[in-house]
């Protein structure tokens, strides 16, 4: 199908950017990877009168390392991710989760910022980004503020985003002694979750302190368990308790349904993906949680 017709901008600044998508309101939408957008304007649910390509500022890219930090620009793409030895180091659940993102076409082009900002449902960053406790840093003509992951993520394809802002980058916290795994059974032809979870565990003298457990693909929008992430203190694998976090992080929840899995068994994908994320973080050896499960 061919999308209505629209004009096309490319800003030469992130401010121009800003006044241009205030201007003209909801008429006007920004790109960045386009992967997304591009789909919905061909079918349709999307027909903004005014594309603002976004993608090639230089105020969106970027990759920099603070004291305790590290700052990713919006429109750093998957595979940059994937394949950056100095975020492999520091932050590993990010190139595990990017190598599952999609195909290589997507992941060269798609970009961390209008992945969070589009929320599908079944996207990869946003577990991520609320499993590493992530910042969102937000801008608009009026300002820019911050908004943590744990409270971006507001329904299906709903975000805390306001009209006319845009996300310039991602901050995420740096901290000592982590173990981290993501576990995703991908949908065989869009490679998007069916479901996956990324759990990240923390370690004081070899014993886990604590954690952050986070689901993609089972809900309305990603969420994170924090119900149940009191129990990774002290969590070594207890078959018990590992029952009980998996009761804790589903119970309640209502499932995604579709032709490929209904909600029983999307929930039981969601209950098998967090086990195996577990057994994963909790692993001394590499971990296999870059593995792509499929169908």
């Amino acid at each position: 199908m061919i999308p209505s017709a629209f004009d096309y901008l490319r800003p030469n600044s992130l401010s121009e950017a800003l006044s241009t998508l205030a201007a003209h309101g909801d008429a006007a939408r920004a790109m960045a990877g386009g992967h997304s957008l591009l789909p919905m304007m061909k079918l349709r649910l999307a027909t903004p009168a005014l594309l603002v390509d976004i993608n090639e500022l230089r105020e969106l890219h970027g990759i920099r390392f603070g004291s305790g930090e590290v700052v990713i620009g919006a429109a750093t793409t998957h595979a940059t991710l994937e394949h950056d030895p100095a975020v492999a180091r520091v932050l590993p659940l990010i190139p595990a989760a990017a190598h599952q993102i999609a195909d290589p076409t997507v992941r060269n082009r798609g970009t961390l910022g209008g992945s969070l900002a589009h929320a599908d449902p079944s996207a990869d960053w946003p577990a991520v980004m609320l499993a590493l406790d992530a910042t969102m840093d937000v801008a608009s003509p009026a300002g820019s503020r911050l908004v943590a992951a744990r409270d971006f993520f507001a329904g299906l394809f709903e975000t805390a985003l306001r009209p006319g802002e845009l996300i310039v980058a991602v901050r995420i916290p740096v901290k000592a002694d982590t173990r981290v795994a993501y576990r995703k059974f991908r949908h065989p032809a869009s490679g998007y979750a069916v479901a996956a979870v990324a759990v990240v565990l923390t370690f004081e003298r070899g014993a886990c302190s604590g954690g952050r457990i986070a689901v993609t693909g089972v809900a309305d929008h990603a969420f994170r368990a924090a119900a149940a992430e009191p129990l990774l203190a002290g969590y070594a694998g207890q078959p018990d308790r590992t029952a009980r976090l998996l009761d804790l992080v589903f119970g309640g929840v209502v499932p995604l349904e579709d032709r490929f899995a209904d909600a029983s068994y999307r929930l039981q994908l969601g209950r098998t993906m967090l086990r195996r994320a577990l057994a994963d973080a909790l692993s001394p050896s590499p971990s296999p949680s870059s593995s792509k499960e499929a169908a």
